[in-house]
């Protein structure tokens, strides 16, 4: 009977309704040197549970906390401070003059310095391509060494036989 009403205990207990008192008679129960064969498996469950109760912890804890320094509030100073330095800058260089930056204020200008680059690099562009036109004679090679090599391969196919 007592066997019975450990087993549904146990039921219980895994489904997690049981009460303090029937978790006490489980930990009773399993605390006894004899226990059910097929129960052998709780024991070291609630003999953990039993030990653990016992232990205390012996550190002190300290109740003060030291103060520290925040250094959030320096990084975010010194972005503000920043970004007032850009802003300000930025406004001081746009009453200036335009080729103080390289830049040009007048569009024609402009478009005549691009037109000049542009033409620049074009010319070396071409000068690269002509030194790798040799390429295509080396492509004519290979492709007469390929008909050779198949003339070659019916030859032997010719003489083996």
């Amino acid at each position: 009977m007592v066997l019975n009403n450990i087993e549904k205990l146990i039921e219980k207990y895994e489904n997690g309704e049981t009460t303090l008192n029937e978790e006490a008679q489980l930990k009773h129960y399993f605390s006894q040197e004899t226990v059910a064969p097929h129960l052998e498996m709780y024991k070291p469950m609630f003999n953990y549970f039993l030990l653990n109760k016992q232990e205390q912890f012996t550190k002190n804890v300290p109740l003060k906390t030291k103060k520290t320094f925040n250094y959030k509030w320096i990084s975010v100073a010194a972005v503000a401070v920043l970004m007032l330095g850009f802003y300000l800058n930025s406004n001081v260089l746009n009453t200036n003059d335009c080729n103080e930056l390289g830049t040009y204020c007048e569009p024609e200008q402009a478009l005549n310095e691009v037109s000049k680059q542009l033409a620049m690099i074009s010319n070396h562009f071409n000068k690269g391509t002509q030194s790798v036109n040799y390429l295509n004679t080396f492509e004519k090679g290979a492709a007469t060494l390929g008909y050779l090599n198949e003339v070659e391969n019916t030859t032997n196919i010719i003489f083996k036989k």
